[in-house]
């Protein structure tokens, strides 16, 4: 790995520890690891839905290859597990994370042309 190959990864740890941070922010670990505070699925989907985005916008600015997109899936989930959230959380809001950069976080209803 050369060094400009050292440097990008650098740019992905800052992304995914970010990414965890304003995820965090929006929907802090203590109401995940707590039974009694619920919040709706409706603002959980919105909250991670706009976290996936800015991780699109980056996955196209950084044309990350399969490699990047692994080390920022990687580094988010070790920054959701550092920050305590519940082992089920991390999975779901990881997987979630690939296959939104992985797709390319388009989403539209409308069909494709």
């Amino acid at each position: 790995m050369g060094w400009l190959s050292w440097f990008r990864m650098n740019e992905v740890n800052d992304f995914a520890d970010s990414l965890a941070k304003t995820l965090a922010k929006r929907y802090p670990p203590v109401i995940d690891v707590n039974p009694e505070k619920k919040v709706s699925e409706n603002r959980l989907t919105r909250v991670l839905d706009e976290a996936f985005t800015e991780a699109a916008e980056f996955q196209r600015n950084h044309k990350l290859g399969f490699y990047g997109k692994a080390k920022l899936g990687a580094e988010f989930k070790w920054k959701l597990k550092e920050l305590g959230y519940s082992d089920k959380f991390i999975e779901v809001a990881t997987e979630g994370l690939m296959v939104y950069i992985t797709r390319g976080g388009a989403r539209s209803g409308s069909g494709q042309s």
